[in-house]
């Protein structure tokens, strides 16, 4: 990338579009940015200065990061030269709809057009399109300059050399694209996440646990062990030498009998209430800025480690 610079167009500046930004200008691409928000400058600004260090211990070369993201006046102006667009817009079939709309009629016939959307497939908002060849899903996890995942999944009318492009365009920015072969709302990462998520709140409706110490008992177990092997791998090691046939044939019985015992939260106002208060008891002495600065420091360190132990 850094050999051969190109031009990426990262449409909204939210959370996710702000650390698109870097990452994209920190592997060399021209980035243009495109968002309605007013204080669109500061905002870029202050994100540039905060993922700086973060790309840095990536080893990237942050020297003059900031000349390479300009702002645009609209979408139009942004995509106008690009080689990449990511798009981080609302959570909404029709501005979706609008939106690619605008990017097939705008951007160069060669850019791939590219949605970080959380759980909407592409087919749901490509239907209309001259041409949804190069519309893909691109969804990456919070914060996608730190997280390596990129969840690549076509919509119906993609093409193999989009998916293609695609993955070569995420592995060349340091992300580990994943081609997933079917439309799912939610996609892997986000329904595996809410699967648990559903269980952790059963617990503490049930009064188990604090979410505290749900978090607690995570870090300390099963975010361990998945952050280096995986669910799967895990399971197949929890076998012994036997693997996972042994797993299954010997603990199997008992896990399924677990699957239909496992919990339905009832999250009603009231029970919703309790749990929102009990989050903000756990973690809220402390600001925003310095939770996300010590979950990025730690992110950072286990980025590490693994690197580390793949050498």
């Amino acid at each position: 990338m850094s050999q051969e610079p190109r031009t990426a167009a990262v449409i909204g500046a939210g959370t996710i579009g702000l650390s698109w930004t870097a990452l994209f200008a920190g592997h060399g691409l021209t980035v243009r940015v495109s968002d309605p928000r007013p204080d669109l400058a500061e905002a870029v600004a202050a994100a540039l200065a905060e993922f700086t260090p973060h790309l840095a211990a990536q080893g990237l070369d942050v020297d003059g990061l900031g000349d390479r993201v300009h702002l645009a006046g609209d979408v139009a102006e942004a995509v106008r030269d690009a080689d990449f667009v990511q798009e981080n817009g609302p959570e909404d079939v029709e501005f979706k709809k609008d939106l690619f709309a605008t990017l097939v009629r705008e951007a160069p016939r060669h850019a791939l057009l590219l949605s970080s959307s959380s759980a909407i497939p592409s087919s749901a908002f490509t239907g209309d399109l001259e041409d949804a060849s190069r519309v893909l899903i691109g969804h990456p996890f919070n914060p996608p300059h730190l997280i390596p995942l990129v969840e690549v999944v076509p919509g119906e009318r993609t093409s193999e050399d989009s998916v293609r492009a695609a993955v070569d365009f995420y592995t060349a920015v340091g992300r580990t694209p994943v081609v997933e072969r079917k439309e799912i709302p939610g996609f892997v990462g986000n329904r595996l996440q809410n699967a648990l998520s559903r269980e952790a709140i059963y617990l503490v409706e049930q009064g188990v646990v604090t979410p505290e110490e749900l978090d607690r008992v995570m870090t300390n177990s099963l975010g361990i062990r998945w952050a280096t092997v995986g669910p799967f791998l895990g399971s197949h090691l929890g076998g012994g030498p036997g693997g996972y046939r042994h797993m299954a044939e010997h603990i199997g019985k008992s896990m399924k009998t677990m699957w239909a015992g496992l919990g339905r939260p009832s999250q009603n106002e009231e029970e919703q209430e309790r749990l929102i208060e009990a989050v903000e008891k756990a973690y809220g002495s402390a600001t925003y800025s310095q939770l996300t600065e010590a979950r990025d420091r730690r992110q950072l360190a286990v980025l590490s480690a693994l690197a580390e132990g793949k050498n």
